[in-house]
């Protein structure tokens, strides 16, 4: 039996999360070094999965399959592709910086005893979701990954709930209230999504006999397996509504704008970057490759939704006087780029909605993270309450802006390349669809540069004259973020080798092909 190297990569950060929360409650430090150095190992983990995945061998590799629960068919079934070692990569590396981020958040409050918080629970349950998440990219059985899926929400809802923003405008109780009611929002929508998956799960297991989507996909291709064409349409229906409200597109997006405010920004991070990616990621898996010909058929009013949410969220988020909120709408706007390109059904637009899972998991953390950085100084997330940020702590103000111009997809930085090819793949096809999503490019040049000309520029407001800059742990959390941007900006090759043969696989599912270019005879 081969090394069961994906097993691994998961069971460390799930490990690590049992061994930090057993650490003695006088130990805080302890524990955040252990979490640390269990973030490091999972990271190098997953740089072997990278650097071991073969681009151009078979579709799912470093597979392992174990029975489980044998009378319904249920296996431990693991497998990635292209798209998964990309994503699974983005979250290895995004959790130490998450924890480097967070390394004072959950420290006790000396000023209330109510408010203790306990520092090993904080980071055993951010490594439990990085644990939860890299497997549910890696399940190819459908039992598994929905598991994992309604099973991610549970440390979600303890640590926007428990461990919420110090930087509220109102009183401790109305923190609490807020945090509360944020926490319980993210739960219930995720719920109920999850429930009505579970429905379309069971449905599929009566018609194809069992969980595995390696099988099922190859028994639909060899014609072994039919599914009637509404019994399809219906269970993808139950397979895309849960995604939908993970990813989250509109109008299914309006836990994230409170689950982000009201969480530290570090778990704004997770929340946005790491777990909201497992829906996007499920559209191309298990609603493309079970379902082709429903997706196919839902693919105009998909399109239509991804539409409006790229151009509500970037307009709301113009509106926007809380700085985490802005950049919760924003990510609304991102996610509908995302969605778009999966549905434009060409291979441009998959890869780019691909990289865009990366890049704007990078950009948001590096800019979400700054952010939480200045509100941690000033202790407000009131845009109001700052000015003239850059003459106090310029590098501050520089990496924030650098954030910002990622977010925007200002070329030369990450965001830029998948943006261009999601547009470019979406009007192959739809050329009116493309049109009106390059209103969301400019709506982000908007937003992003009013919040930098209200923060960081004008005159110095008395509040913020004494704010220091960056410290070295904080430039340790940013600087590698910012390099990653840059590089993948200039040289995305690493991530597009890996991803194109996995979206030429996903197209021959749904069996389409790119449009091709009409050129006038000459004359």
């Amino acid at each position: 039996m081969s090394f069961p190297l994906l097993t691994v990569t998961a069971a460390v950060p799930a490990v690590g999360a049992i061994l930090t929360a057993a650490v003695p409650a006088a130990r805080r430090t302890a524990a955040k070094w252990l979490a640390l150095l269990v973030s490091l190992a999972t990271l190098v983990l997953a740089g072997i999965v990278f650097v071991r995945f073969e681009p151009g061998g078979e579709r799912y590799q470093l597979t392992e399959s174990y029975a489980w629960i044998k009378d319904f068919g249920v296996r431990y079934e693991l497998g990635v592709d292209g798209i998964g070692v990309a994503l699974i990569a983005l979250t290895a590396l995004l959790i130490p910086f998450v924890i480097l981020a967070g390394w004072h958040d959950a420290d006790p409050l000396e000023t209330s005893s109510k408010r203790w918080r306990p520092t090993q629970g904080f980071f055993a349950l951010i490594l439990m979701v990085e644990a939860m998440v890299i497997l549910s990219f890696e399940a190819t059985d459908v039992f598994l990954f929905y598991i994992l899926f309604e099973a991610m929400l549970i440390p979600m809802y303890f640590l926007i709930g428990g461990f919420g923003d110090r930087a509220h405008a109102g009183s401790d109780e109305n923190a609490a209230t807020q945090r509360s009611y944020a926490a319980v929002k993210f739960l219930l929508y995720n719920l109920v999504g999850g429930l009505i998956m579970l429905a379309a799960v069971i449905g599929l297991y009566v018609v194809a006999g069992n969980f595995s989507l390696t099988e099922i996909a190859a028994a639909r291709a060899d014609g072994s397996l039919e599914i009637a064409t509404s019994t399809e349409r219906w269970l993808f229906l139950g397979f895309f509504f849960a995604f939908a409200v993970k990813a989250p597109l509109w109008p299914l997006h309006t836990w994230l704008p409170n689950a982000m405010g009201e969480a530290t920004a570090p778990v704004a991070v997770l929340i946005t970057a790491v777990v909201d990616k497992v829906g996007t990621f499920a559209m191309l898996r298990f609603c493309l490759g079970l379902f082709p010909e429903a997706s196919k058929w839902a693919t105009p009013a998909i399109v239509v939704l991804a539409l409006i949410s790229i151009v509500y969220g970037a307009l709301v988020a113009v509106g926007q006087r809380d700085i985490k909120r802005l950049v919760a709408y924003a990510s609304i706007s991102h996610f509908g780029f995302i969605v778009l390109g999966i549905f434009a059904m060409t291979s441009q637009g998959q890869s780019g909605a691909t990289l865009y899972m990366v890049n704007h998991g990078i950009s948001t953390a590096a800019l979400m993270l700054v952010a939480g950085f200045l509100i941690s100084r000033r202790g407000s997330r009131l845009i109001a309450d700052y000015g003239g940020v850059q003459k106090v702590a310029p590098v501050l103000a520089g990496t924030f802006l650098i954030g910002g111009l990622a977010t925007l997809s200002l070329p030369g930085l990450a965001p830029f390349v998948s943006e261009f090819l999601v547009l470019v793949g979406t009007y192959a096809r739809y050329p009116v669809a493309g049109v009106i999503a390059t209103t969301g490019i400019v709506l982000a040049a908007l937003y992003t540069l009013v919040l930098y000309q209200r923060t960081m520029t004008g005159p110095v407001k008395e509040e913020v004259r004494s704010l220091p800059d960056l410290r070295p742990r904080e430039l340790a959390v940013v600087v590698p973020l910012i390099a990653v941007l840059i590089f993948l900006g200039v040289f995305p090759k690493p991530l597009t080798d890996v991803v194109n043969p996995a979206v030429r696989h996903t197209m021959s599912d749904v069996q389409q092909k790119d449009p091709q270019p009409e050129v006038e005879a000459a004359k």
